[in-house]
């Protein structure tokens, strides 16, 4: 079993407008965007980062906007719902905020003992927030948000499968345990992670696979905490006999890549270097950052990407 594995590190989903997909992530859920570059094989497609204060592994959703893709079909092999903690008494306030700003299938109940807000975001895509007063990270709160109601981070990530076995199996090789089972849905737990440290599995045998497009989410990464232990990581799943990819330079964390049993790709990421790379705190994601490969094309890139608020 490996012990390397810290959490979650971010989760990447595809969208089809940049400039609505930055307002809502950083407006309308008060994340910071914490970088603003680009696709790495197709410069002319924004990557945006949101988080917290750092960029800190745990809390970073990314997007992938695409203009004019299709609406993706949700279905098996993919995350279905990705899982923000909040502090406890929160989602009061999350909901007539949520409301106010005109968000789409707004929905109060409870998981695993936990209250919880259900909602879609701009392209359809499958959020949650969960109040959560052991989480004791801390915040982001220049957006807009208080500290008594600004999101932590992620809580968890739901992975709807035909077939559960498999990458229950994989997820207990990578260091997470049983944790319950709540209507159906079980939860494995990571213990002494980073704060992000619950997998849902949803079982849907007669479900159709999933078609990805604006809405779904492209991969879910796995945090370790230096290259070394990706390294590790590496050669046990190659061991186990997944295909792996060879490490890839992604600017701000080192990658991996392979495709489990159900579907769902998976990236275990450096926690080294952080977004503070290339600019420093108090300024990140202000301005576009430019992959080496892509520097050329700068001038280029700045006339024909969509403009995005501060």
């Amino acid at each position: 079993m490996l012990n390397q594995i810290e959490g979650l590190h971010h989760v990447t989903a595809m969208a089809r407008d940049a400039a609505e997909n930055n307002a809502f992530f950083t407006r309308t859920l008060g994340l910071r965007r914490v970088k603003q570059t680009v696709n790495f094989d197709e410069p002319s497609v924004y990557h945006l980062y949101y988080g917290d204060e750092a960029g800190t592994p745990g809390s970073v959703m990314t997007y992938f906007p695409f203009p004019n893709i299709i609406r993706g079909r949700p279905g098996t092999g993919e995350v279905g719902t990705t899982v923000f903690s909040v502090p406890e008494g929160a989602l009061k306030f999350w909901q007539e905020r949520l409301v106010a700003e005109g968000v789409g299938d707004i929905a109060t109940g409870e998981s695993f003992g936990q209250k919880r807000l259900t909602f879609r975001g701009p392209d359809g895509d499958g959020l949650a927030l969960v109040e959560d007063a052991t989480d004791v990270r801390s915040p982001w709160t220049a957006g807009g948000v208080g500290d008594d109601e600004a999101i932590r981070g992620f809580h968890s990530a739901s992975l709807r499968l035909r077939d559960a076995g498999a990458t229950e199996e994989l997820l207990k090789f990578m260091g997470y345990e049983n944790a319950e089972t709540h209507k159906g849905v079980k939860r494995l737990i990571l213990p002494g992670g980073n704060g992000a440290d619950f997998i849902d599995i949803e079982t849907l045998p007669e479900a159709p696979r999933g078609d990805l497009g604006a809405g779904s989410v492209h991969h879910i990464a796995f945090a370790v905490e230096d290259r070394a232990s990706q390294l590790e990581v590496r050669k046990a799943l190659l061991d186990t006999g997944y295909q792996v990819t060879p490490v890839i330079d992604r600017d701000y964390f080192f990658s991996i890549y392979f495709r489990t049993p159900g579907g769902v790709l998976f990236e275990i990421a450096t926690n080294e270097p952080g977004f503070d790379k290339d600019e420093d705190t108090a300024h990140l994601g202000a301005a576009l950052r430019l992959p080496r490969q892509h520097a050329h094309l700068r001038a280029r890139l700045e006339a024909s990407l969509q403009p995005l608020e501060a």
